[in-house]
């Protein structure tokens, strides 16, 4: 946090030189608009309304860093211009009510007001939890330094106008500028002192020293760094020496005890052994681009670093020729090895046009600020085959890849460190959180709106206009025509999963006699109403819809609500409906994404409420799922938080290429945001090659091509030695489907720990269970096989407890109750046992 934020309305450029040295300022838009503007250190106040959207877009664009707009703008401007680069301005004397909507869309609060109102100012802040909180006072009483730090305490930050502020000693009617952004800072040493950090542009620390308030003050004039000596006072260093240092930014830390100074250094070097730091020598990139700086000045003639410098075209093929190379590698060594040979010549050009590695910094952070994008397509020479190294990936206008090698990624376990080890365990897409943000606008409209909310949103994502998303039985004949030998399948299908689920349900009850007298019992329940979500969208799944249906009808559950997204004409494909005519559904929601999953959690006028919801979907799906869960107002549980397919395959050397290859694409294919993971066990070289040339092969073939590839990319194999490491590692990653492709392979199902299925055995294609052998193919994702089973009969069902206690029961049990209730301090819990031991005829 800032320790003061400067106002600036007139072009006051020397003040402005020396401000842009300590943080953010302010600037009128109106009046100040031809003062420069740095990415870090310019917040734009637009005291007008209405705003011109362009102008913001184009401010934030060039380097502005937020902007400050009326209550009136920032409605205009939420949910098009991020959060993060709006604060709101209050003028205290027209205070309004503020909704939810505007607390979430600013990420600070500008307070103009006649005078400091600690408390109006803390309650503001308490509302706007979270958010920076600035203070404008328009009254004519110059602040003082108490009063910066004062709302700092309370974590608000002061704006002082620059008629209040000088570079000039502090007088009755202006604050030297040191003196406020040092109001807040404090030290424990009897000198005065306090430590400060000498960085490089980049950030790489050049030595400690300690700073006093003069010399801090010094360096607002002069830009160079003071600083204090026993033996010479107040000094500039390098004075001598001609290693000086021109300050660039003045920081103060989190504690308010230490000061970071940012300089460009001159010279030598910081250090006093004439080094670069005085605690090493550089490396990397500033080792880098310190040498090519020298070999720009002093390289000899027929050297290879003066003729880059020198020859633009061979320094531009280098770059060219590094860029290909680089694009080709695929381990680790090799993309490392090609791209520290770009960085070189690319430093070189940079180096040769006076372009240091702090100016590409400042450049990416520029970048990082813009709101408007370009769409990031390559240029037609690097898609048309035009450059003298075409890539071996073509993107049509649109984007959609239309050739090339479908590659999964590799990596050696034994040479991985325990960091790239627990990357590769991470999944492609595991952002929940802004997932939830996202789907919250959406469940709260159907929680509240109800059907409106659901049509509208059915005709926006599922783009079916309809009157009615429900259907209700008996279904319509016509709508569950399906070829016969599909229906033959489905049948098949439904004879096996109903058999196996049906094996599982609890009807006897669980009595045991604890002690004598005391017998506790458990039970199964159905679970009355449940919502069985069937993703449709890139496939149609009959299947899930028998995963989900199948248990639910042997559970016995009362109703069942299926829900799945219509085809473009409004219908449900007829092998769902037919299927949902087999389990016996109560209703069809024709909904898809986080609104079917609100509207079956809170319930409307048309979609019955349901008490559990169950079913696989994408990451909206998923994330609507966590947020009803957690919503007293649903009252509604979920069976877990499934996503993204993925399938994880352990081969070794009796694995035939072709069916790992069908294994892998027979989940790449689900969407671009599954996962295929290879752990292989000692494969060569060429049995790798062979397995990557079926998977690319077969891929091609595939009419979800496109999915495959995008999905692929994400994808890795992971070489390893033995078995027990293949195990180890996939019992770390927990897959959702586990393929043992290895020798003896049922012998090896006694050491998965963490799975959702398996498949054992070269003749078991995980195809089998996802459509007909009889297990249930709704299983946890993402890792949560470590905590959570696939959907099964039990599910479905709730377990009561009961206890009955006979009079000798009670008292033989009683004081052992009534001991632990006074240990408790649960006076009446004691009382309730007691009162029946001395008197038994009350009970």
């Amino acid at each position: 946090m800032a320790t003061f934020l400067p106002l600036l309305t007139e072009e006051n450029l020397p003040l402005f030189n020396a401000l842009n040295l300590i943080g953010p300022i302010v600037l009128d838009a109106q009046r100040s608009v031809s003062l420069p503007r740095t990415p870090q250190h310019s917040y734009l106040l637009v005291d007008n309304s209405p705003v011109d959207l362009q102008d913001i877009a184009s401010w934030l664009d060039e380097g502005v860093e937020k902007v400050i707009v009326p209550l009136a703008s920032v409605k205009e401007l939420i949910g098009v211009i991020p959060p993060d680069r709006l604060i709101l301005l209050l003028d205290v004397a027209n205070v309004s009510a503020f909704s939810e909507k505007v607390r979430n869309g600013v990420s600070g609060v500008l307070l103009k007001t006649p005078s400091i109102d600690f408390d109006f100012i803390s309650s503001i802040s308490k509302f706007f939890a979270g958010s920076t909180i600035h203070v404008l006072s328009t009254s004519a009483i110059l602040p003082t330094p108490a009063n910066i730090r004062e709302l700092r305490s309370i974590g608000a930050t002061l704006i002082i106008p620059e008629s209040q502020l000088t570079l000039a000693p502090t007088s009755a009617t202006q604050l030297n500028i040191g003196d406020a952004f040092l109001a807040p800072v404090v030290t424990d040493r009897a000198d005065g002192l306090f430590p400060t950090m000498v960085t490089s542009e980049t950030g790489h620390s050049l030595g400690l020293v300690y700073s006093s308030r003069e010399s801090c003050k010094g360096k607002h004039n002069h830009r160079e760094r003071y600083i204090p000596s026993r033996k010479h006072g107040l000094w500039r260093k390098g004075e001598t020496s001609g290693a000086t240092q021109d300050v660039v930014r003045i920081r103060l830390d989190c504690d308010s005890d230490s000061l970071e100074f940012r300089v460009v250094q001159h010279g030598a070097g910081f250090c006093h052994l004439n080094r670069r730091s005085c605690f090493s020598e550089a490396s990397g990139l500033s080792l880098l681009e310190a040498t090519l700086i020298s070999r720009l000045e002093s390289a000899p003639e027929g050297s290879y670093t003066k003729r880059l410098f020198n020859d633009a075209n061979l320094l531009q093929s280098k770059i060219m020729e590094e860029a290909d190379e680089l694009c080709r590698a695929t381990t680790k060594e090799e993309i490392a090895f090609e791209a520290a040979d770009l960085f070189y010549f690319a430093l070189t050009k940079c180096v040769a046009a006076g372009v240091g590695v702090a100016d590409i910094e400042h450049s990416l952070d520029r970048k990082a600020k813009r709101i408007t994008r370009r769409t990031g397509n390559a240029k037609p020479q690097w898609t048309s085959g035009e450059s003298t190294a075409a890539p071996e990936k073509k993107e049509t206008e649109k984007g959609k890849v239309v050739d090339g090698p479908i590659r999964m990624r590799t990596s050696d376990l034994s040479t991985l460190s325990a960091q790239e080890r627990a990357q590769l365990l991470r999944r492609p897409v595991l952002k929940s959180d802004e997932m939830i943000e996202k789907v919250k606008p959406i469940v709260e409209a159907v929680r509240t709106r109800g059907d409106d909310a659901l049509l509208e949103f059915t005709a926006k994502f599922d783009k079916a206009q309809l009157t009615s998303t429900v259907l209700l039985p008996p279904f319509a004949p016509e709508s569950m025509v399906v070829e016969e030998n599909v229906r033959k399948a489905i049948d098949v299908a439904y004879g096996n999963i109903r058999k196996f689920h049906e094996a599982q349900k609890s009807d006897s009850t669980l009595v045991v006699e604890t002690m004598p007298g005391v017998v506790c019992s458990r039970f199964a329940r159905a679970i009355a109403r449940v919502g069985l979500y069937v993703p449709g969208g890139t496939a149609i799944l009959p299947s899930t819809a028998l995963m989900l249906g199948i248990p639910a009808q042997v559970a016995g559950c009362k109703e069942i609500v299926l829900a799945t997204p219509p085809r473009s004409d409004g219908s449900i494909s007829p092998e769902v409906m037919y299927v949902a005519h087999l389990v016996g559904a109560s209703a069809i929601l024709k909904a898809g994404g986080a609104q079917a999953v609100a509207a079956m959690a809170y319930g409307t006028k048309t979609v019955p409420k349901v008490d559990k919801i169950f079913g696989p979907g994408n990451q909206w799906v998923t994330a609507a799922k966590m947020l009803v869960q957690n919503d007293t107002d649903a009252l509604v549980s979920i069976d877990m938080p499934a996503g993204p397919s993925e399938v994880l395959v352990i081969a070794d050397h009796t694995a035939n290429p072709a069916s790992s290859r069908q294994n892998l694409l027979s989940q790449a294919e689900h969407g671009v945001d599954s996962q295929v993971v290879l752990v292989a066990i000692n494969l060569s070289a060429e049995h790798l090659a062979s397995i990557e040339r079926e998977v690319d092969e077969q891929a091609h073939a595939l009419s979800r091509v496109d999915i495959v590839r995008q999905s692929i990319v994400k994808s890795i194999i992971v070489k390893v030695s033995s078995v027990d490491e293949a195990l180890a590692f996939s019992n770390d990653y927990a897959p959702e489907h586990l393929i043992l492709h290895l020798e003896k392979p049922s012998e090896k199902v006694a050491m998965v720990d963490n799975a959702g299925s398996v498949f054992v055995g070269p003749y078991t294609p995980e195809s089998c269970g996802d459509y007909a052998s009889g297990t249930n193919h709704t299983l946890p994702t993402n890792g949560y096989a470590r905590q959570f089973s696939g959907v099964n009969t039990l599910s479905f069902q709730k377990h009561i407890t009961s206890q009955e206690i006979t009079q000798a029961g009670l008292r033989g049990l009683g004081p052992v109750v009534a001991t632990l209730a006074d240990c408790e301090g649960l006076q009446a819990h004691a009382n309730a046992v007691r009162v029946r031991l001395v008197n038994p005829q009350i009970s």
